[in-house]
């Protein structure tokens, strides 16, 4: 529903009664991801898209009869049709699960003030019971800052805690999913399908190296949504007019700046300044904190050398695992801008995970051994 958040947030000031269509379930392929919605007011106003328009007529309709009915939430299946492929399927092959219900804000004020963070830039989280007791279909919590609030159904007993402590974790990752729980006596009697809807702050990367890698990395982590820090100790090349993309450009050794920063299981640490006087404090840090990945520069040769000086400083081998080294997936970089693009792949393949370890389990990333080109392109090794 987050993709439609600030017109729901002018509906809810308006008290509007809305019906609220929400994918809860994707198999194959399919245009849009869980938790996309389309919501139709009680005049015929429509707003979002959960399939890229083929079944877009379809959804409308039942947004209409279940605002008329004032009835019990509603699912609906969408698959590939032989027959009518063009009329209600999908052409792309994938299946939508749909639930479909009618919201009051007056009655059912949670979702206006969830809302209402959103539209503050504020972190939120909306979880939404999708499958389980009749009873619970439907209903909604939100976590807002360091508490929940929920609607009747989920406002008191075990159910309604277990459901905001599941809310709070996709929170803290940042991540909008449909999780499983329940089938406790103690915690959560009933066995739930809850679809959590997540907005969170801006992911943090930091980018340590005043470089030309650095300018192009701060463009595409931009890009891509992250909060960008540039860090170098060398206030002639830490300059905000070189880093235009950064929304912070920081003079500072790089391991000082790391002592005082926030991070979090979302923030991607890029460490680019290839000096291991930068370097080694620096990693040393990073790789005992509980941030989502930790790549730097260098060649092979750089990545055994590094790793050889964090053995002596005392880094554990399970910490050493965590380092991306060389920094990026292979895929034939040579140019900084290139470079930027190998490295978020490596970012966005990494922290899909969800476990905030890294790919493989050796000391090295999934780069092959021996792969001079690449060691020499990565790591500029005509400076060592």
């Amino acid at each position: 529903m987050l993709n439609i958040a600030d017109t729901l947030h002018h509906w809810c000031r308006e008290a509007r009664p809305f019906a609220l269509a929400t994918v809860v379930d994707v198999t194959g392929s399919a245009p849009l991801p869980v938790g996309t919605s389309v919501a139709v007011d009680e005049d015929g106003n429509a707003v979002g898209s959960i399939s890229g328009g083929c079944v877009e007529g379809a959804v409308y309709e039942l947004c209409r009869q279940v605002l008329c009915d004032l009835g019990a939430p509603q699912r609906a299946w969408f698959g590939y049709s032989d027959d009518d492929a063009f009329a209600v399927g999908l052409t792309c092959g994938g299946q939508l699960d749909v639930l479909v219900q009618r919201i009051d804000p007056v009655t059912r004020p949670l979702l206006g003030a969830a809302l209402a963070e959103v539209a503050g830039g504020r972190p939120a989280a909306v979880a939404q019971v999708v499958d389980g007791p009749d009873g619970l279909i439907g209903a909604t919590l939100g976590v807002l800052g360091d508490s929940w609030i929920a609607d009747g159904s989920l406002a008191a007993g075990p159910t309604g805690m277990a459901v905001a402590d599941r809310a709070t974790a996709q929170l803290r990752v940042g991540r909008t999913a449909v999780v499983s729980l329940g089938g406790d006596a103690d915690t959560c009697p009933e066995r739930l399908s809850v679809l959590v809807h997540v907005a969170a702050t801006r992911p943090r990367m930091l980018i340590f190296g005043a470089v030309d890698f650095a300018t192009a990395l701060s463009q595409a982590g931009r890009f891509l949504g992250y909060r960008v820090t540039v860090c170098d100790a060398r206030p002639v090349f830490a300059t905000a007019a070189r880093f235009p993309h950064a929304d912070e450009v920081v003079v500072d050794w790089p391991h000082r700046y790391m002592e005082r920063t926030e991070v979090d299981g979302r923030t991607a640490v890029c460490v680019l300044t290839h000096d291991s006087k930068f370097d080694i404090p620096l990693l040393r840090q990073a790789l005992d904190l509980p941030v989502g990945y930790v790549g730097a520069m260098g060649s092979r040769r750089t990545h055994d050398e590094r790793l050889r000086l964090l053995r002596e400083a005392g880094v554990a081998q399970d910490r050493l695992a965590r380092l991306r080294s060389p920094i990026g997936l292979d895929l034939g970089a040579r140019t900084p801008e290139e470079t930027a693009i190998s490295i978020t792949a490596e970012i966005i393949a990494h922290t899909n995970q969800g476990t905030g370890l890294p790919l493989t389990l050796g000391t090295g990333p999934i780069h092959r051994p021996g792969d001079q080109a690449v060691d020499e392109r990565r790591a500029l090794d005509a400076r060592n």
